[in-house]
C-alpha cells in the first residue's frame, strides 16, 4: 500500500484516493475501505464519514480507490484494507478459491451502470442485438461488476464478446474519455460520468437502464474478512451502524446529502450533481435499510454465472452475514 499515490479529493484512473478524515481526535480504530471507483453510488459511506457516524463508535474511515477488476478485493484479502465496497460476487470468487469474505451491510441495491451511445447513435426500439453488434463498447476491467454485467447482457442479446463486439476494458473513470476519444462508440458507465457525458454532448441519455431492467441487485456492499467478524465484532458492529445511519440520512435529508456529495466531487457543476442524484433516487439506487435480500443476490449471482465468470454455485449463507444489520435496526 505504501507504493500507491494517495490523493485528497477525487479519483483518477489507476490512482488511489484517500479521503481526508472528518474527525479531529485520533480514533481508536483506523479503518481503510477500498473502492473500485470514486462514485456517487457510494454516497451513503461518504455521508457516514462527513456526519461522524463512524466516529460515534470511535472509528475513523479512510478510502482508497483501486481501479482494477479485483484490486479492491485483494486489498482486503491481503489485510491491507479492512473492507471493500463492491459486488459481493467477489466474496463468491474468493470462496471458490478457499478464502472467506462476508458481506455485512448493503449500499447500492441496483445494478449501478447504464449503457450510453455516442451522439448520433440510437437503437431501433429494443433491438439491442442489432444495435450493439459490430460496435466498440467501453466497460470496466475484467473481473469487476460492470464488466460482468456487460458480458451477461451481451449473452442475453445473443452476442459473442470476442467476435461480435470490440470490448475496450479500462478503468471505470476512463470510459467516458474512451467514447470522447472515439476509442469506443458505446459505454457502460455510472454516475457522475453518465450526466457529465450527456451535458458535454459526448453521449446521449442511456439506451439501457440496468437499475430498472434488472431490479433489486446486490451491486455494492461492504465486504470484510470472516476473521474480522470473529476477532473484531464490536468494530464490525460500529462500522455497520455507521453505514446504516448514512443510508437513513441520505433519504431523510437529500439537500445536505447533495452538499456532502459536492465536497467529494468539487469540480462537478452543481447542476450535474443535482441531475446525478435525481437519477439515482428515481432509479431506487440505494438500500434503505442496509439489508441484502436473497432475491438481490440471486440476480447478482445469475449475472456472473451466466457470464461464465463464477463457475460454482455459492449460497447466500456462505457469503452474507446480516446479523449486524438486524441487531442495529431496532436502535436506529
Amino acid at each position: 500500500m505504501d507504493r500507491r499515490k494517495f490523493l485528497g479529493t477525487t479519483a483518477a484512473a489507476g490512482a488511489a484516493l484517500v479521503a481526508k478524515p472528518y474527525i479531529a481526535h485520533a480514533a481508536k480504530h483506523e479503518l481503510l475501505v477500498a473502492e473500485p471507483v470514486h462514485s456517487t453510488g457510494y454516497l451513503p459511506m461518504y455521508i457516514a464519514m462527513a456526519k461522524d457516524f463512524f466516529a460515534e463508535s470511535d472509528i475513523n474511515v479512510k478510502i482508497v480507490t483501486i481501479e482494477t477488476g479485483a484490486g479492491h478485493t485483494n486489498a482486503v484479502l491481503s489485510g491491507q484494507a479492512f473492507a471493500f465496497i463492491g459486488g459481493p460476487e467477489h466474496n463468491a470468487f474468493a470462496k471458490a478459491k478457499g478464502a472467506e469474505l462476508r458481506c455485512v451491510v448493503n449500499c447500492v441495491d441496483r445494478g449501478n451502470v447504464y449503457f450510453c451511445a455516442e451522439k448520433g447513435l440510437a437503437p431501433n426500439g429494443r433491438d439491442f442485438t442489432s444495435f450493439v453488434k459490430g460496435k466498440s463498447l467501453a466497460t470496466g476491467s475484467f473481473g469487476g461488476t460492470p464488466n460482468s454485467i456487460t458480458r451477461y447482457l451481451l449473452k442475453k442479446w445473443n452476442l459473442d464478446a470476442k467476435n461480435d463486439v470490440t470490448l475496450v476494458e479500462t478503468a471505470n473513470s476512463a470510459i467516458l474519455a474512451a467514447v470522447k476519444g472515439k476509442r469506443a462508440q458505446l459505454g457502460c458507465s455510472t454516475e457522475p460520468f453518465i450526466t457529465q457525458g450527456v451535458n458535454q454532448n459526448i453521449w446521449s441519455e442511456p439506451f439501457y437502464n440496468v437499475p430498472k431492467e434488472l431490479g433489486p441487485y446486490a451491486y455494492s456492499t461492504i465486504n470484510i474478512r470472516l476473521e474480522s467478524i470473529q476477532k473484531q465484532p464490536d468494530v464490525v458492529r460500529g462500522f455497520v451502524r455507521g453505514m446504516m445511519k448514512g443510508l437513513k440520512f441520505l433519504y431523510a435529508d437529500q439537500k445536505e446529502s447533495a452538499e456532502i456529495a459536492k465536497k467529494q466531487f468539487p469540480t462537478m457543476p452543481l447542476e450535474d450533481m443535482k441531475a446525478t442524484l435525481d437519477r439515482s433516487f428515481a432509479d431506487e439506487m440505494w438500500s434503505k435499510d442496509g439489508m441484502v435480500s436473497r432475491a438481490a443476490w440471486d440476480t447478482a449471482k445469475a449475472v456472473v454465472m451466466e457470464a461464465g465468470i463464477l463457475k460454482t454455485d455459492v449460497k447466500y449463507e456462505e457469503i452474507f452475514d446480516m446479523s449486524f444489520v438486524e441487531s442495529a435496526r431496532a436502535n436506529l
